[in-house]
């Protein structure tokens, strides 16, 4: 096969891939960029599906809001008993918002850690809940790289903080 033959074949396959690669991005292109969590309380009152909520998480790829998947951990203490309590977020009628209605007791002093994506690379946030069991502080823990701020898990010492300065502000 001649050169030329080689360039007529060959050159149209290399600009249909092309095209393709930039009519639908491949999964690598949207993983690039870190995932965001953010936490909105007071939720809505207005909108039906945020209605009875405590509060609202948003998940994000970059600045996109979308579908990731949310679980987290109500962490606290009831008396003097440290306490574990598994949680569950209702999906909303919007791609990457879930409502979280309040399935720890009202006595104790509480925080929650909500976190989004996959192990490993997902977002994560330590919601600290004051002493009348409402939102007191959001933080969303973070370290650098190459030049942005990619959210990191709450650490252990970190959830044991907030629930001990509560704890000891009684």
């Amino acid at each position: 096969m001649s050169r030329t033959t080689l360039l007529r074949v060959a050159l149209p396959v290399v600009l249909a891939a092309s095209a393709l690669a930039w009519a639908a991005p491949s999964a690598s292109v949207e993983r690039r960029g870190p995932p965001w969590i953010s936490i909105e309380s007071p939720p809505n009152p207005h909108d039906a599906a945020t209605r009875d909520a405590f509060l609202v998480v948003r998940t994000y790829h970059h600045g996109t809001q979308l579908d990731q998947g949310v679980r987290g951990t109500a962490e606290g203490y009831v008396g003097a008993t440290r306490r574990t309590l598994p949680l569950r977020f209702d999906r909303t009628s919007q791609a990457g918002v879930y409502a979280l209605k309040r399935q720890w007791p009202t006595e104790g002093r509480w925080a929650l850690v909500v976190t989004t994506g996959s192990t490993g690379d997902g977002a994560s946030a330590l919601v600290t809940l004051g002493a009348d069991g409402q939102v007191a502080a959001v933080t969303v823990p973070t370290r650098r790289q190459d030049g942005w701020s990619i959210p990191r898990a709450v650490t252990r010492a970190e959830i044991e903080a907030a629930i001990g300065v509560r704890v000891a502000g009684r």
